[in-house]
């Protein structure tokens, strides 16, 4: 009997340790955020627990552009991810022979910089007199007022650059992991190229593409680091808000409500993301 509950309580005691972990750096601050978000008043006067929850809709009503401005963002650097990432997935996976760990650690290599250093290293590419667009300028193929910096372009295209490893290598894993036979099989069933990628590898590394769309997704639309270095005050970002809420105007309870408004609407298209492909449904064409 002891042994049978042993065994019983034994998956409970793996995860154990992540479940405190989560619930000690994860749950608890959320907590903290939660209350700070409701309390009213300032850092000179301090702070008290009041409940206002009309904090909720004044962030809603006065950054309401800047959370569509992040979705919208965030979305399209997202899908120039997949389209960018999967047919060089597929290239490495199916293509690369001996060298796909070669490939995937060049893909990598610029990711051993920090974050920070390489979005910087973007102002530089595309600043006006920069290096790219400088030697066009001089060349008399682009204008002399002609810009990069500060438009939604740069900061679109640093999310893109930013996040792209978070697209490429789930969708890698799923390609790698189809099994060569099934594609012999569709070749011996007379299927086309495009029979064979429509019908076969296609569902079958979908659920990489919503594993790769998670993690860029959420990230990218959070992000202000991008907004900040290659945008403009017309390019602001949700996180840009929540950044100079929290650490240059100290208004702690708007902050914390900005943040969870941004975590909820997350959640909310996370969640119509898989309603409408379909975590089950990217199981069952796994399963096909």
């Amino acid at each position: 009997m002891r042994r049978r509950r042993a065994g019983a309580l034994t998956p409970y005691f793996l995860v154990l340790p992540g479940g405190l972990w989560l619930a000690i750096f994860f749950v608890v601050p959320m907590a903290v955020m939660l209350s700070v978000s409701l309390q009213t008043g300032n850092v000179v006067d301090g702070f008290r627990q009041t409940f206002d929850l009309g904090i909720y809709a004044d962030a809603i009503t006065t950054y309401d552009t800047q959370f569509i401005r992040s979705l919208v963002f965030g979305l399209i650097a997202t899908v120039t991810t997949i389209l960018l990432a999967y047919p060089m997935a597929y290239w490495i996976a199916f293509h690369a022979g001996r060298n796909k760990s070669n490939y995937l650690f060049l893909v990598l290599l610029p990711f051993f910089v920090s974050f920070v250093i390489r979005t910087v290293s973007w102002k530089f590419l595309l600043a006006d007199d920069g290096i790219l667009l400088g030697n066009l300028k001089d060349a008399g193929l682009l204008p002399a007022d002609f810009h990069v910096l500060a438009t939604s372009f740069a900061v679109v295209a640093g999310l893109t650059y930013n996040f792209f490893p978070f697209m490429l290598l789930p969708i890698y894993v799923a390609l790698e992991r189809i099994d060569p036979r099934l594609l012999e099989a569709a070749d011996d069933l007379y299927a086309n190229r495009r029979g064979v990628f429509g019908r076969v590898v296609l569902p079958l590394s979908m659920p990489g593409v919503f594993a790769g769309f998670l993690l860029t997704f959420v990230p990218a639309t959070s992000d202000f680091v991008n907004a900040y270095v290659l945008g403009g005050t017309n390019t602001t970002m949700i996180g840009n808000i929540i950044q100079t809420t929290y650490l240059t105007n100290a208004d702690y309870p708007l902050a914390s409500a900005v943040s969870f408004i941004l975590m909820a609407v997350l959640l909310v298209g996370i969640f119509l993301y898989a309603r409408l492909l379909g975590t089950r449904d990217v199981l069952e064409m796994s399963a096909r």
